[in-house]
């Protein structure tokens, strides 16, 4: 069984990845490795192939939207490999109009992460021919994790038991906006909360 440290050295000394690697990272006993979308099916090939690493199962794929940085999106492939017990974290930056290559020839379990990836912050995946909305509807318009998507001003969709079938409505916030004066009570407030008045008698 390996153990981070090793896979960290076996990466760097790795000279069929040096021109791939553009970072890596080790930080709470995990490993984080950067690279760029035109390297990832190569990367996670040797991933996957390679006897020093074997990382045969993808756990996840998912994102991360930085609005203000050059290049907005990360996407995050998260890998394990059973027969050393160790994890590797993928991170792949692109921008809005950047394409990223299919993994579902690599792993067959991507098809359904790069959908939801897709439905939730609109980054295309070439070689995916089925990137259709999976967790909103299929009218959805926009992509609901990005940081600018607003949170008012669009429809859902419920199902109506009265009317039995499918309702489009405008979106309704279950609570009204408050506001908090986030005042503690025990610092000596000028007004009066309920039951305070017991404790003056």
């Amino acid at each position: 069984m390996q153990d981070i440290a090793k896979l960290h050295k076996d990466l760097i000394e790795d000279q069929s990845l040096k021109m791939i690697i553009e970072e890596i990272e080790e930080k709470n006993g995990e490993l984080s490795v950067k690279i760029r979308a035109e390297h990832l099916t190569t990367f996670l090939f040797q991933m996957r192939d390679g006897m020093q690493y074997l990382f045969k199962v993808l756990l996840d794929v998912c994102a991360v939207d930085y609005p203000g940085n050059d290049k907005r999106f990360v996407i995050v492939y998260h890998l394990l490999s059973i027969e050393h017990n160790l994890r590797i974290r993928v991170k792949v930056w692109v921008n809005e109009d950047d394409f990223v290559p299919t993994i579902k020839d690599i792993f067959s379990s991507s098809h359904w992460y790069e959908r939801e990836v897709w439905d939730m912050y609109g980054i295309l995946f070439i070689g995916n021919d089925d990137l259709r909305r999976i967790l909103t509807d299929y009218g959805f318009s926009g992509y609901p994790m990005r940081k600018d998507f607003p949170l008012t001003g669009y429809v859902e969709v419920r199902y109506d038991a009265a009317k039995q079938g499918v309702v489009y409505e405008s979106v309704k916030l279950a609570q009204e906006y408050r506001n908090f004066d986030c005042k503690s009570p025990w610092e000596g407030e000028d007004y009066i909360l309920p039951g305070d008045e017991k404790a003056s008698k």
